[in-house]
């Protein structure tokens, strides 16, 4: 009788699991479709320049990943769409009329530093649309504040620079339909809201991230609230609906490379955020606090899943 033909094996680093019909590509086309109520909004209130923008973000995005995997002689890692999406969240990181210099800058420092030399996709400590946010932000202030936010459709501060200026709150209303001055992504609380609901129904994104984030900034300013000698303008609701607070937690936040891989340190990543934000806007100069909340979370995120990794089937208690 024949012995059986051996088994051919192939070996490779973890993980081993897979599932029919996911993949990166499908994940990144997920959030893409997510992103797309918010998308729609931005080119709503600013026009064609905001879907030139996203297209350029994207664009240089995508054409930066292919040089770097290029020089260092790795297959192009285009398709699975990882590239386009982190130029589209850069851009709707950014005001309106962000000059082409500063998406281009930022797209070489979101693939450059945020990905590639960390050796690309899944082993990025830090959200690499955010990475690009941060440097050109250092590198160019008066483009990410005060008149950068006016455009012919809006005019005025921030919402959030508006009341630590004046103490004069935005209508709820204006938050939530994005009639307010602010970065392309973030000005419309009901679109985040959608994009964010789709992908947690679709679980390409964790629920524990925003849910936990936002819990605490509601736990938070209720607390500040009911502190405050004197009746305050400003609500719980202001807290959750301004800046880019929605747009993180469902968006940024709930990167799957560059935060914790448990259910426990997913929630204790957003409460993070939360508490980092609030304690930003509360007792900084700088208005937002968001976008370096999370990136200080991402630098935690190996301690977290060193501390809060879930015990394999069979091990002892």
């Amino acid at each position: 009788m024949d012995s059986p033909a051996p088994l051919a094996l192939e070996v490779s680093a973890s993980p081993h699991i897979a599932a029919a019909g996911v993949s990166t590509r499908n994940m990144m086309l997920d959030v893409m479709i997510g992103l797309s109520p918010v998308m729609g909004v931005a080119i709503y209130q600013h026009g064609p320049p905001a879907m030139g923008r996203m297209l350029l973000a994207a664009a240089a995005c995508a054409f930066f990943e292919a040089a770097f995997d290029k020089a260092r002689g790795r297959a192009h890692a285009l398709a699975n769409g990882s590239a386009v999406l982190t130029g589209l969240l850069l851009a709707l990181s950014l005001p309106p009329t962000a000059p082409v210099h500063m998406l281009l800058l930022g797209a070489l420092v979101a693939i450059g530093l945020g990905k590639s030399v960390f050796g690309g996709l899944g082993q990025n400590l830090f959200n690499p649309a955010m990475v690009g946010r941060a440097f050109v932000s250092v590198a160019f202030p008066a483009g990410v504040s005060g008149a950068a936010y006016l455009t012919d459709g809006m005019s005025g501060a921030t919402p959030l620079t508006a009341f630590k200026v004046s103490g004069r709150p935005a209508e709820l209303s204006d938050l939530l339909f994005g009639t307010v001055p602010g970065s392309l992504g973030e000005v419309s609380a009901l679109a985040c809201i959608a994009g964010g609901l789709y992908l947690i129904i679709r679980k390409s994104a964790s629920w524990q991230i925003p849910l936990s984030m936002l819990a605490t900034l509601l736990l938070l300013g209720t607390l500040r609230h009911a502190a405050a000698n004197t009746p305050d303008t400003w609500s719980v609701t202001h807290d959750l609906f301004s800046g880019a607070v929605l747009f993180g937690a469902f968006f940024i936040a709930t990167d799957p490379v560059s935060s914790p891989l448990s259910h426990k340190g997913r929630i204790l990543f957003g409460a993070g955020v939360g508490v980092l934000t609030w304690f930003f806007r509360t007792f900084s100069g700088y208005p937002e606090g968001v976008m370096f909340a999370i990136l200080l979370m991402n630098a935690v995120t190996p301690l977290i899943n060193q501390f809060m990794i879930p015990k394999p089937a069979g091990a002892a208690a």
